[in-house]
């Protein structure tokens, strides 16, 4: 037989030398990355290529990711969706460790190519990209909208309120829509100085028709153009493809709605006038300042106005709407709220900014935690990879906030789904501070809160102080007296709005209307 002996010499130095190579390639790996050996979040099982598509809910999404986070035991949860990695959080602790504290990593945005590169919303700085453009727009709201800048626009809140007030009058049927055009009343007349139609207003309908698209679209993966970012190149009339029709049909609304009352608020100025408004102040600073601070240029300014009415119209009346709900479930929480208001209010007088009313504050903070606006925040971006609790979190991931398990923790908010603003307060009274306030996680997170809140919760409070004042608010009744008991249907949006529902709203008295007439400012309302 031949002999079949070999030389081992040279098999073992081939060894040593293939894993001194391995050897440094890890080292190198490693130290390039020291998050690349850990694993990563907790995550159901997908499939291959397209991981969790088939399973993603089409839907109130918080919910369904809530339960799968409880499924799993994990407050940072793993979804893929076509190569796409969405990591849900879904703590206060989580939220804080990461939105907060690591602000640096975190304060990107997705790409959104649906939003941004379609519909032509990259002039909104709450869709931007950390970085430049975005730190000069949010540096210009700011300026306008941190607690002691934004008590000068009270006046226009307290204004807006009363005509609430007389809409109900006229239409008391109309709970959302009348909360809504408060609201829009409220944005064109900070941000451009409009005073608006007590109804049809042309400014607000252009407004209304170029945030409506947004409200669908703004949600994550609401259109597969937003995981597949190469079919934003794919024809109109290839099949399949109507999101490019509606794409640019919605494109020239959202510029209309920038474009149309920033010219009015230009062409008053021209004309003499200078109302106190977001637009007009940084207009008249922008000569002096340019040199100094980049964000006072017009294109800026636009933009940042532009961006107020997507963000404070649905929210506020969507607020409003809700605690209109609550009370309506809640009789006793109504009339221990009038019971505060008569003890504090002067006979013919409505509620100002001034009186001492803290169940009406607690009023606000629960229906904020009750019926979060905002459910899951505007996702965030990951920079780079990252490690939390002994998982990394790959760089590039889109980070989901989900506010709404954060405000029903019943371990923080017992009986997190009934209506209970007496959760906030004290035994005499007072806002308890020991209870975790909804802010926490209702206004987003990190660099990307919201900077408009202040004004935000001020408006939503004298709204809801002042039809408190002046309204009995009950539920309908059907032509057999019947009571008709509420349904709760929302929207299922980026900003959650509850669907028209009926009620009951009437003048306490007769007094109590003529207040009402007497205190609006649009008298060919009535």
């Amino acid at each position: 037989m031949p002999n079949m002996s070999v030389d081992a010499g040279p098999l073992l130095l081939s060894a040593g030398f293939l894993s001194i190579v391995y050897i440094c390639w890890r080292y190198k790996v490693k130290a390039s990355n020291p998050y690349a050996h850990l694993p990563l979040p907790p995550a159901r099982k997908g499939y291959p290529l397209i991981g969790n598509l088939l399973e993603m809910p089409t839907e109130f999404e918080w919910k369904t990711f809530h339960e799968w986070s409880r499924e799993l035991g994990t407050d940072i949860l793993r979804v893929t969706v076509a190569g796409t990695t969405l990591i849900v959080l879904d703590s206060s602790e989580a939220a804080a460790e990461l939105l907060e504290r690591r602000s640096s990593k975190y304060s990107g945005r997705a790409r959104m190519p649906m939003v941004n590169e379609l519909m032509g919303w990259d002039f909104n700085f709450g869709f931007q990209d950390y970085g430049p453009s975005w730190r000069r727009r949010r540096r210009l709201m700011h300026y306008n909208f941190h607690p002691n800048a934004s008590l000068r626009f009270r006046p226009k809140l307290v204004k807006a309120a009363r005509n609430l007030l007389a809409r109900f009058l006229v239409h008391p049927e109309a709970v959302v829509s009348n909360a809504k055009y408060m609201a829009g009343e409220v944005v064109m007349s900070i941000a451009y100085g409009i005073d608006v139609l007590p109804k049809d207003d042309p400014y607000i309908t252009a407004a209304e028709q170029g945030v409506h698209p947004l409200v669908a679209a703004g949600v994550p993966g609401a259109f597969l153009v937003d995981v597949l970012p190469i079919l934003k190149y794919v024809p109109e009339w290839v099949p399949g493809a109507g999101f490019k029709k509606k794409a640019r049909e919605w494109r020239r609304l959202a510029q209309l709605m920038v474009e149309k009352p920033f010219e009015a608020a230009k062409k008053m100025m021209a004309d003499g006038e200078f109302p106190d408004c977001v637009v007009v102040e940084c207009l008249e600073k922008m000569p002096d300042l340019v040199d100094r601070d980049d964000a006072y240029t017009e294109d800026t300014i636009q933009s940042v106005a532009g961006s107020m009415y997507a963000a404070g119209s649905d929210t506020t009346s969507s607020a409003v709407a809700s605690c209109i709900l609550g009370l309506l479930e809640k009789p006793e929480v109504l009339a221990k709220a009038q019971r505060q208001l008569d003890s504090v209010l002067k006979p013919g007088h409505l509620p100002d900014f001034e009186d001492d009313l803290p169940y009406i504050t607690a009023i606000v903070m629960e229906a904020l935690r009750w019926r979060d606006v905002v459910p899951i925040a505007i996702p965030h971006l990951l920079a780079t990879d990252d490690e939390y609790k002994g998982y990394r979190l790959p760089k590039g991931a889109v980070i989901v906030p989900n506010g709404w398990a954060m405000l029903h923790n019943e371990e923080v908010y017992p009986d997190p789904f009934n209506f209970n603003p007496d959760r906030f307060l004290n035994p005499d009274g007072t806002i308890n501070k020991s209870v975790r306030d909804p802010a926490h996680a209702c206004w987003g997170f990190g660099r990307r809160i919201c900077p408009g809140r202040f004004m935000a919760f001020s408006q939503i409070w004298i709204a809801v102080a002042s039809l408190l004042a002046v309204y009995d608010i009950k539920k309908a009744v059907d032509e057999d007296g019947h009571v008709i008991e509420l349904t709760h249907e929302y929207t299922s949006a980026l900003v959650c709005t509850p669907k028209p529902f009926r009620c009951s709203i009437t003048p306490r008295s007769e007094e109590a209307e003529a207040l009402i007439r007497s205190a609006s400012t649009q008298e060919h309302v009535f």
